[in-house]
């Protein structure tokens, strides 16, 4: 017997999928499309609006093909964040490219920012540093190169939003312009301390607020579609949410000391946080979701993890990040090799983004092979330096690693990650977990689950990856990596 579902979109940075999840949190159906990543100048990383949308589109009409539309209950939206467009407000044409998270464009502005005084209370206010990363720098980009930009935006002729804003227009035909507060805690425009669009931040970047969407729960009702090509009228939006705090939500990380990692094109741990602090500068404090109330976060960002096996792998002329992995494992050491994948710079725990690649420790012996290995350990590398930092910042050990994500179906990798970290791993056996959180955001809304315990109570399959006991040799390795890092960095 056919049973209710939410259609949960994922928009991610190389793909889009469309997930349907009936009550008992289980995946009935779901539909996928590549999306394109442009880079039209070293350290430009950007995407095409409309492509994104005609994949969504597609990614909706696959997942829906087998399904009655009928048992259609809701839809919820989980989203790359800090990729950030612009558009006309009568009519949606876009007026830029999707401007990436991973796009490095805004260097020099944000140097130019940093030097001044208001800056200083940055971390403060938003709780995190200083970086292109975010969205303001790459508005402020965007009103500059487009024509009366900051005056259109000031007659609010002009919207601007990240990737959930813009597919929340779409399905509404443009009555919607909303985010919910996961998303905006991402702009660096917004204080975590008013949870609001902050007066003082936008002077400093010369962004007008009439050009930003409104913000509202990450769990509730904010339109229904219409005109809509491959969806009826009136079928409810009832989540919006960042991916990595969608993960969060999907690992059961609404209740205290459950840290996830979230391993894609970058990757980003996070765990929910007991208050807001925002002193540590090694990793963001953010908004995690709300849900009914407010939560927090603390939560650190790698620029590059699976795209950096992408770059190898093109640069080994390796036809897949498949064939990779078996080179990668066919040797037993990485032989001294570290490859230190900073191709637009390094994320946390270090914020450096000045740093380039660097592949070091390379001999007459050294083989595709072992710079394959080299790839591979780099992710966990990173994810494991952010982990011990997460560590020190809340003062106290960290239990188990949920992961999600694409790389966490290589076993290799992750049992390396379990001995480096020497905590056990836990993986979903449900790949589409941030298309789950959503679902579950917007499930509550509708009223399908009551509360925490209920979403607990739902069955969940995992596989627990146990730690072998930590070698001398991993000891040295993880040393000789931080010592690459440092490398490159000076």
């Amino acid at each position: 017997m056919a049973q209710p579902f939410i259609l949960s979109i994922d928009e991610g940075t190389t793909n889009t999928k469309a997930v349907a999840i009936n009550k008992d949190g289980k995946v009935v159906a779901k539909g996928s499309r590549p999306v394109a990543l442009y880079h039209p100048y070293p350290g430009w990383a950007e995407q095409s609006p409309l492509e994104i949308w005609h994949e969504t589109e597609d990614a909706i009409a696959q997942c829906l093909s087998r399904l009655d539309i009928a048992d259609l209950s809701g839809i919820s939206i989980s989203n790359q964040r800090e990729s950030v467009l612009a558009w006309e407000r009568s009519g949606g044409k876009p007026l830029s490219p999707l401007i990436s998270w991973q796009c490095r464009r805004t260097e020099d502005f944000c140097r130019q920012i940093a030097v001044m005084p208001k800056a200083e209370s940055l971390k403060y206010l938003t709780g995190s540093v200083l970086d292109p990363l975010f969205p303001a720098s790459k508005i402020h980009w965007l009103l500059d190169n487009i024509d009366n930009g900051f005056a259109r935006a000031v007659n609010g002729e002009i919207c601007v939003g990240t990737v959930d804003v813009w597919l929340v227009w779409q399905l509404t035909n443009g009555k919607s312009f909303v985010t919910d507060y996961s998303n905006a805690s991402r702009y660096q425009l917004f204080n975590l301390h008013t949870a609001q669009w902050d007066k003082e931040l936008l002077t400093l970047f010369g962004i007008p607020v009439q050009c930003l969407p409104e913000i509202i729960s990450s769990s509730g009702y904010r339109g229904e579609t219409l005109h809509c090509s491959v969806l009826p009228d009136g079928i409810p939006i009832f989540a919006q949410i960042g991916d990595s705090h969608a993960a969060l939500y999907g690992q059961g990380g609404f209740h205290d000391g459950i840290v996830k990692a979230t391993y894609g094109t970058g990757s980003s741990l996070m765990t929910k946080s007991r208050g807001l602090s925002v002193n540590d500068l090694t990793v963001s404090t953010t908004v995690a979701w709300h849900d009914a109330k407010l939560s927090f976060a603390l939560e650190g960002n790698i620029t590059h993890t699976g795209a950096a096996l992408g770059f190898i792998a093109k640069l080994l002329s390796v036809r897949n990040v498949e064939r990779l992995s078996e080179m990668a494992q066919s040797v037993e050491s990485n032989q001294g090799v570290y490859f230190v994948p900073a191709l637009a710079g390094l994320g946390a725990p270090y914020w450096d983004s000045k740093v380039r690649g660097m592949i070091c420790g390379l001999t007459d012996s050294s083989t595709p092979e072992v710079i394959a290995r080299a790839a591979f350990e780099s992710i966990a590398y990173q994810v494991a330096d952010l982990f011990f930092n997460m560590e020190k910042s809340l003062g106290e050990k960290l239990g188990t690693l949920s992961v999600d994500g694409g790389p966490t179906k290589n076993e290799w990798l992750m049992q390396f990650q379990a001995d480096l970290l020497q905590r056990e791993i836990i993986c979903s056996d449900i790949a589409e977990v941030s298309a789950l959180g959503a679902a579950f955001l917007a499930g509550r809304a509708i009223g399908w689950w009551q509360g925490y315990q209920a979403l607990s109570n739902l069955p969940r399959a995992v596989t627990i990856i146990a730690p072998n006991r930590r070698s001398e040799m991993m000891v040295d390795n993880y040393m000789l990596w931080q010592q690459a890092v440092q490398r490159a960095r000076f």
